[in-house]
């Protein structure tokens, strides 16, 4: 993981403006298509004199319709305090938590049904100080947002955490005062039993990114022993480096088929992870009451899928073949009672033309 992020930052030197909002354009028309209408976004890089990136993906998603949860990310340590980054793009202590005040202040809605809400999120134990992690969950705290960061993705982490820490990456999160309800975690792989327990003690949450796991060689995440010790568990695409597709549905098929290789066959059945997928996320945003289910009093939102054509003949049970046949997309798709996808299409054609644009300013990044 290591050696493939300082490669990364190099070319990720190179974001703007225009990228991150037709990235984020493009991404999560692709989640909208397979039926996502709840989705986050962990930012956390910041190229010099760029700084107001998420008020961008904010936009990007009011003109889709999505809900969106973007966390402020960061990183403080560049190569030349420790970390992996150039330093152009890490900021001050000072300038994070100055920013996540502000988006707080500008773009947080607390209220039922909301479109927006903002979580504060430094990128990794390997990426900040000890003082950031602390400031950092005190800000979240008294403003009543949530908290989110990587953890346990690789053994490169492990080691990092053991060698400059002295702890297991588990124990830096209880010491720093993370390992709380108000928490999700991204990847979670690398853990043995008793970080198991301690995180189901606390209630956290965790983005189960089994595609990149797989891509990234990082290993599989012990999903079925999680959640049994109570860890809530909800399912993520991850980012264009790491995975290259934003399918919700697909990665719900993959969560089932490698908690079937890690575990055995019944250790996933296809409405389990389709439950991840809708109910579970709900549960890690601390939404479970406005979304996530059909029911009475809950925000309109939802996805249907035609299970009529050729790739779902013959199909026994409907619901299990969303994932056991070759489901691409929804057919329709309602977010706050709005439809947004129609037919496998959104309705709102003119979208399709940021496309070119987006293989034009991907093309460039990878240039340099």
């Amino acid at each position: 993981l290591f050696d493939w992020l300082v490669f990364l930052y190099e070319r990720w030197r190179g974001i703007d403006e225009e990228a991150v909002y037709v990235s984020a354009m493009v991404g999560m028309m692709e989640l909208l298509l397979s039926g996502c209408t709840t989705t986050t976004d962990h930012l956390y890089l910041f190229p010099r004199g760029k700084e107001k990136l998420i008020d961008l993906e904010i936009e990007a998603a009011q003109k889709l319709g999505i809900r969106f949860h973007p966390t402020r990310g960061s990183m403080s340590l560049s190569r030349e305090e420790g970390g992996l980054p150039p330093p152009d793009v890490v900021q001050t202590e000072e300038e994070i938590l100055a920013d996540s005040e502000r988006l707080i202040s500008h773009y947080h809605d607390p209220s039922f049904g909301a479109m927006v809400r903002i979580a504060l999120a430094p990128c990794s134990p390997f990426s900040v100080t000890r003082e950031l992690m602390e400031a950092t969950a005190q800000l979240a705290r008294d403003n009543g947002v949530l908290l989110h960061t990587h953890l346990a993705e690789t053994l490169d982490e492990e080691r990092f955490c053991q060698e400059k820490l002295g702890l297991r990456p588990v124990e830096y999160l209880e010491e720093v005062g993370w390992l709380e309800e108000d928490v999700w975690l991204a990847h979670l792989v690398h853990l043995g039993p008793e970080d198991i327990r301690r995180l189901g003690e606390a209630r956290v949450g965790m983005a189960h990114c089994p595609s990149s796991n797989m891509l990234l060689g990082s290993g599989l995440a012990p999903v079925r022993e999680l959640l049994a010790a109570g860890v809530k568990v909800g399912l993520a695409v991850d980012g264009s480096a790491s995975n290259d597709h934003s399918n919700l549905i697909r990665e719900a098929r993959q969560a089932m088929l490698v908690a079937r290789v890690r575990d055995g066959a019944e250790a996933m059945p296809a409405r389990t992870a389709l439950r991840l997928a809708s109910w579970g996320g709900a549960q890690v945003l601390h939404r479970e009451e406005e979304i996530g289910s059909l029911e009475p009093g809950k925000c309109a939102d939802l996805a249907l899928f035609d299970v009529s054509g050729l790739e779902h003949s013959g199909a026994a049970d409907p619901v299990a073949a969303l994932l056991h046949c070759a489901t691409q997309y929804a057919d329709t798709v309602m977010v706050n009672g709005e439809i947004l996808v129609r037919g496998g299409r959104l309705v709102n054609e003119s979208l399709y033309d940021l496309v070119a644009r987006h293989r034009q300013l991907a093309a460039r990044l990878v240039r340099g």
